[in-house]
Order: C-alpha cells, then sequence, then structure tokens
C-alpha cells in the first residue's frame, strides 16, 4: 500500500504537462499583445495614408 502511494508522489508526467501548458500560454499571451500593438500602428499609418490621398 505504502508503494502505491511513493509511486503516485514520484510521477511527474502531469507536472511536466502542467509546465509545458503555462508555457504555451505566456508565448500566446506575448504573441497576442505584440499583435495588437502591430495592429494598432499599421491602422494609423493606413489612417495617415488615406487622409493624405485625400487631401492630394
Amino acid at each position: 500500500m505504502l508503494h502505491i502511494i511513493l509511486s503516485a508522489f514520484r510521477n511527474t508526467r502531469g507536472a511536466t504537462a502542467i509546465e509545458y501548458g503555462l508555457i504555451a500560454a505566456l508565448i500566446a499571451v506575448a504573441a497576442i499583445s505584440a499583435m495588437q500593438g502591430l495592429g494598432n500602428r499599421l491602422k494609423t499609418t493606413y489612417g495617415n495614408v488615406s487622409s493624405n490621398m485625400k487631401a492630394s
């Protein structure tokens, strides 16, 4: 009985999967925030181009 309980505590496959999941989530958050910043800059750039074309 004690052997079964100790083997359950030694199993680290679940912990590794959780760690990989957390790393993937952090990468996703970083990618989303970078894309939002890039999107805002592109929107501003296209807005400037559009308004300058109308003025010409």
